[in-house]
């Protein structure tokens, strides 16, 4: 017990300043992911997460299993970052990270490619009222901070 309680003090506040981030997305977006991923790695930056997204399929046709294993993800932070494209939009898996993040109090903020915000976003983000950032470093900073202190 005290294993997890230490852990979800870590979760709450990291004393390095790191915040620790589920990326939810569509499959087909797995390179947009990765670069993402790679910046957040970048030493030049002040984009600093802690991925814990799922980083390879669950090889199981078993929908309650594989949704115990995101839980788990899950559960080990404290915002949900939604990777709002077309593909997104009418992910049912999106949908669904999103929802489970909102019932486990994690913050959620979308970040979308471009300049132009998207019109069509999943339903359970629209839903929530979550607040989107464009994909640039200082904004998508900021967004993860303010949804990890205002959940």
């Amino acid at each position: 017990m005290q294993l997890k309680a230490d852990a979800l003090k870590k979760i709450e506040s990291p004393g390095d300043g790191v915040k620790h981030v589920f990326i939810s997305f569509a499959y087909e977006d797995l390179n947009e992911i990765n670069l993402l991923r790679g910046q957040a790695r970048n030493e030049n930056t002040e984009l600093e997460f802690d991925d814990h997204s799922v980083k390879d399929a669950y090889n199981s046709a078993n929908a309650e299993y594989i949704k115990s294993k995101i839980r788990e993800k899950i559960d080990r932070v404290s915002v949900t970052l939604v990777y709002l494209s077309a593909n997104a939009a009418t992910s049912q898996w999106v949908n669904w990270e999103i929802e489970e993040s909102a019932r486990r109090g994690k913050g959620v903020v979308g970040v979308y490619k471009g300049d132009v915000a998207p019109s069509v976003t999943p339903s359970a983000f629209k839903k929530g009222g979550y607040g989107m950032v464009r994909w640039s470093h200082e904004a998508l900073t900021k967004a993860v901070n303010d949804a990890s202190r205002s959940r």
